[in-house]
Protein backbone atom coordinates (compact mmCIF):
# COMPACT_ATOMS: atom_id res chain seq x y z
CA UNK A 1 0.00 0.00 0.00
CA UNK A 2 1.10 3.52 -0.28
CA UNK A 3 0.03 5.23 2.68
CA UNK A 4 2.95 4.93 5.11
CA UNK A 5 1.78 6.46 8.34
CA UNK A 6 -1.24 6.76 10.46
CA UNK A 7 -1.58 10.51 11.29
CA UNK A 8 -5.14 11.63 10.85
CA UNK A 9 -8.67 10.34 9.67
CA UNK A 10 -8.11 13.11 7.03
CA UNK A 11 -5.08 11.06 5.33
CA UNK A 12 -7.69 7.74 4.44
CA UNK A 13 -9.99 7.33 1.47
CA UNK A 14 -13.53 5.74 2.15
CA UNK A 15 -12.06 2.98 1.33
CA UNK A 16 -9.10 2.60 3.61
CA UNK A 17 -11.33 3.46 6.36
CA UNK A 18 -13.80 0.72 5.57
CA UNK A 19 -11.11 -1.75 5.19
CA UNK A 20 -9.72 -0.53 8.60
CA UNK A 21 -12.59 -1.52 10.32
CA UNK A 22 -13.53 -4.78 8.78
CA UNK A 23 -9.83 -6.14 9.77
CA UNK A 24 -10.34 -4.71 12.88
CA UNK A 25 -13.75 -6.71 13.28
CA UNK A 26 -11.83 -9.69 11.71
CA UNK A 27 -8.67 -9.44 14.00
CA UNK A 28 -11.23 -9.29 16.87
CA UNK A 29 -13.10 -12.11 15.71
CA UNK A 30 -10.23 -14.49 14.89
CA UNK A 31 -7.51 -13.21 16.90
CA UNK A 32 -5.47 -16.35 16.04
CA UNK A 33 -5.00 -15.79 12.33
CA UNK A 34 -2.75 -12.82 13.87
CA UNK A 35 -0.31 -14.01 16.36
CA UNK A 36 2.42 -14.06 13.90
CA UNK A 37 1.39 -11.54 11.88
CA UNK A 38 4.62 -9.21 13.35
CA UNK A 39 6.85 -11.67 14.57
CA UNK A 40 9.71 -9.91 15.98
CA UNK A 41 8.67 -6.61 14.55
CA UNK A 42 9.25 -3.85 17.45
CA UNK A 43 7.31 -1.30 18.07
CA UNK A 44 8.94 2.16 19.80
CA UNK A 45 5.90 4.16 21.79
CA UNK A 46 6.67 7.44 22.54
CA UNK A 47 4.39 9.05 25.47
CA UNK A 48 4.69 12.40 26.60
CA UNK A 49 0.98 12.21 28.23
CA UNK A 50 -0.06 10.18 30.51
CA UNK A 51 -2.24 6.98 29.28
CA UNK A 52 -4.31 4.11 30.32
CA UNK A 53 -6.20 2.95 27.02
CA UNK A 54 -3.33 4.11 24.61
CA UNK A 55 -0.33 2.08 26.45
CA UNK A 56 -2.16 -0.81 27.31
CA UNK A 57 -3.86 -1.79 24.22
CA UNK A 58 -0.60 -0.96 21.53
CA UNK A 59 1.82 -2.49 24.40
CA UNK A 60 -0.82 -5.67 24.62
CA UNK A 61 -1.82 -4.98 20.67
CA UNK A 62 1.96 -5.97 19.37
CA UNK A 63 2.44 -8.59 21.53
CA UNK A 64 -0.50 -9.99 20.40
CA UNK A 65 0.56 -9.89 16.83
CA UNK A 66 3.80 -11.53 17.95
CA UNK A 67 5.95 -8.06 18.03
CA UNK A 68 7.12 -6.66 21.09
CA UNK A 69 7.51 -2.61 22.89
CA UNK A 70 9.70 -0.21 23.98
CA UNK A 71 8.19 2.09 26.28
CA UNK A 72 9.56 5.46 26.00
CA UNK A 73 8.71 8.13 28.33
CA UNK A 74 10.31 12.29 28.53
CA UNK A 75 12.42 11.41 31.10
CA UNK A 76 14.38 9.27 28.76
CA UNK A 77 14.25 11.01 25.62
CA UNK A 78 12.60 14.59 25.99
CA UNK A 79 11.65 14.83 22.24
CA UNK A 80 12.85 18.40 20.94
CA UNK A 81 15.11 19.19 24.09
CA UNK A 82 17.68 16.64 24.78
CA UNK A 83 17.45 15.13 21.44
CA UNK A 84 15.81 16.68 18.18
CA UNK A 85 13.07 14.78 16.35
CA UNK A 86 15.16 14.39 13.27
CA UNK A 87 17.80 12.72 15.42
CA UNK A 88 15.03 10.38 17.07
CA UNK A 89 13.06 9.84 14.16
CA UNK A 90 16.61 8.66 12.10
CA UNK A 91 17.74 6.37 15.52
CA UNK A 92 14.85 5.10 15.83
CA UNK A 93 13.86 4.19 11.73
CA UNK A 94 17.52 1.80 12.03
CA UNK A 95 16.05 -0.35 15.43
CA UNK A 96 12.46 -0.66 15.12
CA UNK A 97 9.84 -1.16 12.66
CA UNK A 98 7.19 1.32 14.22
CA UNK A 99 6.69 4.41 16.21
CA UNK A 100 3.71 5.01 18.43
CA UNK A 101 3.76 8.95 19.56
CA UNK A 102 1.25 10.77 22.16
CA UNK A 103 1.98 14.23 22.40
CA UNK A 104 0.68 17.76 22.36
CA UNK A 105 1.26 19.06 18.80
CA UNK A 106 0.32 17.71 16.39
CA UNK A 107 3.28 19.43 14.16
CA UNK A 108 5.52 17.35 16.30
CA UNK A 109 3.76 13.58 15.00
CA UNK A 110 3.84 15.33 11.74
CA UNK A 111 7.63 16.02 11.75
CA UNK A 112 8.36 12.77 13.22
CA UNK A 113 6.86 10.70 10.20
CA UNK A 114 8.57 13.10 7.95
CA UNK A 115 12.21 12.04 9.27
CA UNK A 116 11.13 8.85 9.83
CA UNK A 117 11.70 5.84 7.09
CA UNK A 118 9.13 3.66 8.84
CA UNK A 119 5.64 3.93 9.78
CA UNK A 120 4.52 6.60 12.67
CA UNK A 121 1.24 5.75 14.16
CA UNK A 122 -0.74 9.13 16.32
CA UNK A 123 -1.58 7.53 19.34
CA UNK A 124 -3.12 11.23 20.09
CA UNK A 125 -2.21 15.09 19.44
CA UNK A 126 -4.07 18.05 20.87
CA UNK A 127 -5.57 18.42 17.23
CA UNK A 128 -6.53 14.61 16.58
CA UNK A 129 -7.12 11.31 17.73
CA UNK A 130 -7.48 8.99 15.26
CA UNK A 131 -7.08 5.42 16.82
CA UNK A 132 -10.13 6.61 18.99
CA UNK A 133 -12.15 7.35 15.99
CA UNK A 134 -11.45 3.98 14.43
CA UNK A 135 -12.08 2.21 17.44
CA UNK A 136 -15.65 4.60 18.17
CA UNK A 137 -16.78 3.82 14.51
CA UNK A 138 -15.98 -0.31 15.03
CA UNK A 139 -18.20 -0.03 17.91
CA UNK A 140 -21.04 1.81 16.40
CA UNK A 141 -20.58 -0.54 12.90
CA UNK A 142 -21.20 -3.54 16.12
CA UNK A 143 -23.85 -2.25 17.85
CA UNK A 144 -26.28 -0.86 14.84
CA UNK A 145 -24.70 -3.51 11.84
CA UNK A 146 -24.17 -0.33 9.60
CA UNK A 147 -22.56 2.67 9.53
CA UNK A 148 -24.47 5.41 6.26
CA UNK A 149 -26.99 7.15 7.87
CA UNK A 150 -27.06 7.23 11.42
CA UNK A 151 -27.07 10.18 13.27
CA UNK A 152 -24.13 11.04 15.69
CA UNK A 153 -24.39 14.09 18.35
CA UNK A 154 -21.50 15.30 20.13
CA UNK A 155 -22.00 17.51 22.68
CA UNK A 156 -19.69 19.35 24.60
CA UNK A 157 -16.00 20.83 23.81
CA UNK A 158 -14.97 20.69 20.16
CA UNK A 159 -11.51 18.90 20.49
CA UNK A 160 -9.22 16.43 19.61
CA UNK A 161 -11.75 13.24 19.32
CA UNK A 162 -14.40 15.89 17.33
CA UNK A 163 -12.14 16.95 14.92
CA UNK A 164 -11.42 12.76 14.39
CA UNK A 165 -15.01 12.00 14.49
CA UNK A 166 -16.10 14.21 12.21
CA UNK A 167 -13.50 13.90 9.41
CA UNK A 168 -14.87 10.03 9.84
CA UNK A 169 -18.05 11.07 9.30
CA UNK A 170 -17.53 13.04 6.21
CA UNK A 171 -15.53 9.65 4.74
CA UNK A 172 -18.35 7.17 6.33
CA UNK A 173 -21.21 8.74 5.42
CA UNK A 174 -22.55 9.01 9.05
CA UNK A 175 -24.52 12.12 9.88
CA UNK A 176 -23.13 14.24 12.76
CA UNK A 177 -23.86 17.31 14.63
CA UNK A 178 -22.03 18.84 17.15
CA UNK A 179 -22.83 21.18 19.94
CA UNK A 180 -20.66 23.31 21.61
CA UNK A 181 -20.61 26.18 23.67
CA UNK A 182 -19.73 29.64 21.82
CA UNK A 183 -16.18 29.65 21.08
CA UNK A 184 -15.40 26.03 21.61
CA UNK A 185 -16.38 24.73 18.34
CA UNK A 186 -14.62 22.01 16.71
CA UNK A 187 -11.55 24.15 14.20
CA UNK A 188 -12.77 25.75 11.01
CA UNK A 189 -10.84 24.03 8.79
CA UNK A 190 -11.87 20.77 9.68
CA UNK A 191 -15.48 21.37 9.16
CA UNK A 192 -14.57 23.33 6.32
CA UNK A 193 -12.66 19.64 5.02
CA UNK A 194 -15.58 17.56 6.03
CA UNK A 195 -18.19 19.67 4.70
CA UNK A 196 -16.09 19.32 1.12
CA UNK A 197 -15.66 15.54 1.66
CA UNK A 198 -18.80 15.30 2.14
CA UNK A 199 -20.25 16.64 -1.49
CA UNK A 200 -22.77 14.98 -3.55
CA UNK A 201 -23.29 12.23 -0.20
CA UNK A 202 -25.99 12.06 1.49
CA UNK A 203 -24.87 12.78 5.36
CA UNK A 204 -24.63 16.28 7.06
CA UNK A 205 -22.94 17.98 9.31
CA UNK A 206 -24.15 20.31 11.53
CA UNK A 207 -22.90 22.77 14.24
CA UNK A 208 -24.87 24.41 16.78
CA UNK A 209 -25.26 26.11 19.91
CA UNK A 210 -28.09 23.87 20.80
CA UNK A 211 -27.30 20.35 23.05
CA UNK A 212 -30.87 19.28 22.10
CA UNK A 213 -31.07 19.77 18.82
CA UNK A 214 -28.05 18.26 18.08
CA UNK A 215 -29.36 14.96 20.82
CA UNK A 216 -32.65 14.64 18.45
CA UNK A 217 -33.25 11.74 16.90
CA UNK A 218 -29.89 10.88 17.61
CA UNK A 219 -28.48 7.52 16.95
CA UNK A 220 -25.29 7.61 18.80
CA UNK A 221 -24.52 10.43 21.76
CA UNK A 222 -20.86 10.74 22.39
CA UNK A 223 -19.39 13.08 24.86
CA UNK A 224 -15.64 13.92 26.34
CA UNK A 225 -14.00 15.55 29.26
CA UNK A 226 -14.60 18.78 29.50
CA UNK A 227 -11.21 20.02 30.28
CA UNK A 228 -8.57 18.14 28.30
CA UNK A 229 -4.67 17.11 29.44
CA UNK A 230 -3.11 20.49 29.46
CA UNK A 231 -6.15 22.28 30.27
CA UNK A 232 -6.20 21.92 33.81
CA UNK A 233 -6.17 25.26 35.44
CA UNK A 234 -9.00 26.14 32.76
CA UNK A 235 -11.36 23.15 34.25
CA UNK A 236 -13.42 25.34 37.22
CA UNK A 237 -14.32 27.95 34.54
CA UNK A 238 -15.11 25.27 31.75
CA UNK A 239 -17.28 23.38 34.46
CA UNK A 240 -19.33 26.42 34.42
CA UNK A 241 -19.62 26.88 30.73
CA UNK A 242 -20.42 23.74 29.95
CA UNK A 243 -23.27 22.71 32.54
CA UNK A 244 -25.71 22.95 29.86
CA UNK A 245 -24.14 20.58 27.93
CA UNK A 246 -23.85 17.57 30.49
CA UNK A 247 -25.60 14.21 28.74
CA UNK A 248 -27.95 13.68 31.25
CA UNK A 249 -31.37 11.82 31.45
CA UNK A 250 -33.14 14.46 29.97
CA UNK A 251 -30.90 15.17 27.03
CA UNK A 252 -30.44 11.29 26.48
CA UNK A 253 -34.91 10.86 26.26
CA UNK A 254 -34.48 13.21 22.65
CA UNK A 255 -31.92 10.42 20.97
CA UNK A 256 -33.88 7.99 18.67
CA UNK A 257 -35.34 4.53 20.36
CA UNK A 258 -32.29 1.97 20.90
CA UNK A 259 -29.75 5.25 20.83
CA UNK A 260 -26.23 4.67 22.75
CA UNK A 261 -24.20 6.69 24.88
CA UNK A 262 -20.00 6.79 24.15
CA UNK A 263 -17.37 7.98 25.98
CA UNK A 264 -13.56 7.86 24.64
CA UNK A 265 -12.87 7.83 29.02
CA UNK A 266 -11.45 8.81 31.22
CA UNK A 267 -15.16 9.99 32.46
CA UNK A 268 -15.71 12.53 35.18
CA UNK A 269 -19.00 11.56 36.41
CA UNK A 270 -21.67 14.62 37.57
CA UNK A 271 -19.72 16.26 35.22
CA UNK A 272 -20.31 16.09 31.24
CA UNK A 273 -21.90 13.06 31.99
CA UNK A 274 -24.13 11.82 35.00
CA UNK A 275 -23.78 8.10 35.98
CA UNK A 276 -27.43 6.99 35.22
CA UNK A 277 -26.39 7.46 31.63
CA UNK A 278 -22.48 6.16 31.31
CA UNK A 279 -23.70 2.99 33.45
CA UNK A 280 -26.82 2.68 31.82
CA UNK A 281 -27.29 -0.28 29.54
CA UNK A 282 -27.01 2.25 26.74
CA UNK A 283 -23.45 3.26 27.54
CA UNK A 284 -20.94 0.90 25.34
CA UNK A 285 -18.04 2.78 26.56
CA UNK A 286 -16.04 -0.37 28.23
CA UNK A 287 -17.00 -2.18 24.60
CA UNK A 288 -15.52 1.51 22.71
CA UNK A 289 -12.39 0.67 25.21
CA UNK A 290 -11.72 -2.67 24.06
CA UNK A 291 -12.10 -1.74 20.41
CA UNK A 292 -8.83 0.42 20.57
CA UNK A 293 -7.13 -3.13 20.75
CA UNK A 294 -8.51 -4.17 18.08
CA UNK A 295 -8.60 -1.05 16.16
CA UNK A 296 -4.97 -0.58 16.95
CA UNK A 297 -3.99 -3.64 16.00
CA UNK A 298 -5.52 -3.83 12.42
CA UNK A 299 -3.21 -0.44 11.73
CA UNK A 300 -0.57 -1.93 12.53
CA UNK A 301 -1.10 -5.18 10.75
CA UNK A 302 -1.83 -2.83 7.90
CA UNK A 303 1.41 -0.51 8.29
CA UNK A 304 4.08 -2.75 9.98
CA UNK A 305 3.40 -6.32 8.00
Amino acid sequence: MARKDFLSIRDLSSDEIHGLLQKAIEIKAHPERYRDALRGKALAMIFEKPSLRTRVSFDVGIHQLGGFSINLTPGEINLGKRESIHDVARNLERMVQGIMIRTFGHDIVEEMALHAGIPVINGLTDFSHPCQALADYMTILEVKGHLEGLKLAYVGDGNNVAHSLIYAAALLGVNISVATPDGYEPKASVVDWARGTIGSKACKLEVTRDPVAAARKADVIYTDVWASMGQEAEAAARKKIFQPYQVNKELFSHAAPGAIFMHCLPAHRGDEVTADVIDSPRSVVFQQAENRLHAQKAVMVDLMQ
